[in-house]
């Protein structure tokens, strides 16, 4: 799965807006926006955050298929 879309799931599924994501992830909201259209992707170190994130909000990225609805 792209990493565009399992940004969008992962933020939908928690009820946050892209601002609140992004202050979450101590990010702008301009980059979460760009994420999510797939316009940049994090670099790594960027991206263990956004997973280490997940995985303390209890969300399985590999099974995250069953998260869409």
């Amino acid at each position: 799965m792209e990493f565009s879309r399992i940004v969008k799931i992962v933020r939908e599924k928690l009820g946050m807006s892209q601002e609140d994501l992004a202050h979450a992830l101590n990010v702008s909201f301009a980059t979460i926006n760009r994420w999510e259209n797939g316009k940049t992707h994090p670099n790594k170190l960027t991206e263990n955050v956004f997973f280490d994130f997940c995985q303390r909000q209890g969300i399985d990225i590999d099974n995250l298929n069953g998260l869409e609805e």
